[in-house]
């Protein structure tokens, strides 16, 4: 356990320039590629719904379950008032998730923990998967596990942070064209429409507000990333 401790904690150089550069270029085809984004978007949505359990949880809802299903949509349960500052805070949640997520994980591989973003999704797995109620987000998740398993167990210090990097820039990159999706294909239950109810705000008013955060946070991470690279370049 000490050994486990020693490793979850250890503090390590920040990527190098090359790396971040070469693990951004990496995270932009995962995001713009035709062929490569049906699938890659699955772990956009694992953070979207993710988003939506922690604020349920921290408003005092109860949670009935997250599905993940094959066309990379989600769906949260919850239990509690069907109207009210937790439920739109609830339903809020879910866009900006992913890019904060991304932010989160810049901060940490900026800072010389990247291999700890590794281990906290690690964990947060392990508990999404306590909530899973359907075979296709079973596998999802124990694939993404599976991975972030091999990696944290197997790699050495330096790999670790180089795969955390990129999937900070993945988040950061991949949350503002998870809402231009949004903004092309809205329907009655996306989450802007539930909201724009809710609310009385327009929904295309809430797509410009989920944009905006997204859009905020990838600037955000990626000067992190980058200022940390110059920072070891220098």
């Amino acid at each position: 356990m000490t050994d486990l401790w020693e490793r979850v904690t250890a503090v390590h150089p920040a990527p190098t320039p090359d790396v971040v550069a070469l693990t951004a270029a990496v995270a932009v085809a995962l995001v713009v590629l035709p062929g490569v984004w049906p699938v890659a978007r699955h772990a956009v949505t694992v953070a979207h719904e993710a988003g939506h359990a922690v604020v349920a949880a921290a408003t005092g809802r109860r949670l009935s379950g997250i599905r993940l299903h094959s066309d990379t949509s989600g769906l949260t349960v919850s239990r509690g008032p069907r109207r009210g500052p937790g439920m739109v805070l609830m339903l809020a949640a879910g866009y900006p998730a992913p890019g904060l997520l991304g932010l989160g994980g810049a901060a940490l591989v900026a800072h010389g923990r990247g291999p700890l973003l590794l281990w906290a999704l690690l964990v947060a797995l392990a508990l999404m998967l306590l909530l899973i109620r359907n075979l296709f987000g079973l596998w999802v998740v124990l694939v993404g596990g599976a991975g972030v398993a091999a990696v944290t167990w197997a790699a050495t210090p330096a790999v670790q942070t180089a795969v955390a990097t990129a999937l900070a820039w993945f988040w950061l990159l991949a949350a503002p064209r998870a809402v231009l999706e949004l903004a092309r294909r809205r329907g009655p239950a996306s989450d802007a429409d539930q909201l724009a109810r809710l609310t009385r705000l327009p929904a295309a008013l809430w797509v410009l507000l989920l944009l905006a955060a997204t859009v905020t946070t990838a600037v955000a991470g990626g000067r992190l990333l980058v200022a940390a690279a110059l920072a070891v370049g220098g």
